[in-house]
């Protein structure tokens, strides 16, 4: 047994950041479906319903995330680096601004139809806050590794998929769009949507980070 694996073992369990860290992830969860759910509507009305409860979900995520650092400031011993905690509730956080971004700038911009490639980015970044949720799920015992970098590694395939489709996309975008105007207004949204999968990719290899300190 290292001497990582004793300090664990005489610990207290943690009954502050891992269940913080796991809402800011579920969290994350619910607003990539709403996000999906938002491009795949075709009411407007509904549309706009779909980015006010993104709104309310990120609203949601930032009280998370000052709870964790509030607790950071009071707390003596916590259950990794504080650093690693600070920047997993930062990165979960981030894709969610991008994504809430992403969402005002349908709304703003009046984009109607939803770009096909902006509905398969959203389908993405769903396949991502999915495997990260099981990821921080899994730091609660730190017991199965394996299916911890199972995920992660799923998380970076999906960025790689998610740089490919963005950049086949705007080509397309370029060849296919005369309007000038549109032609902002879709690569913005489509940017935003990309960011929120790199932010996934720091999300995961921060985790990364945590399991390789705790082996």
């Amino acid at each position: 047994m290292s001497l990582n694996s004793v300090f664990q073992y005489l610990v207290p369990k943690d009954r502050k950041f891992i269940p913080l860290l796991e809402s800011a992830s579920s969290n994350l969860v619910e607003v990539s479906n709403v996000l999906y759910n938002l491009m795949t509507i075709s009411d407007p009305v509904k549309r706009i319903e779909m980015v006010r409860l993104i709104e309310k979900l990120e609203h949601k995520g930032d009280e998370i995330t000052h709870t964790i650092f509030s607790e950071l400031a009071t707390t003596f011993i916590t259950p990794f680096d504080r650093e690693d905690i600070q920047y997993l509730a930062s990165g979960l956080d981030d894709i969610i601004d991008y994504i809430h971004g992403s969402a005002k700038r349908i709304e703003l911009y009046k984009i109607d139809p939803i770009h096909p490639s902006m509905v398969k980015l959203a389908e993405l970044i769903q396949q991502c806050a999915k495997e990260l949720n099981e990821a921080v799920g899994s730091l609660r015992s730190m017991r199965n590794m394996t299916k911890i970098r199972e995920s992660l590694v799923k998380v970076n395939s999906i960025e790689n998929h998610a740089d490919d489709l963005f950049d086949n996309a705007v080509a397309r975008l370029f060849e296919d769009e005369k309007n000038a105007v549109e032609i902002i207004k879709i690569k913005e949204v489509l940017s935003a949507l990309e960011t929120a999968t790199d932010k996934c990719e720091d999300v995961a290899n921060t985790i990364e980070t945590i399991i390789l300190k705790q082996a």
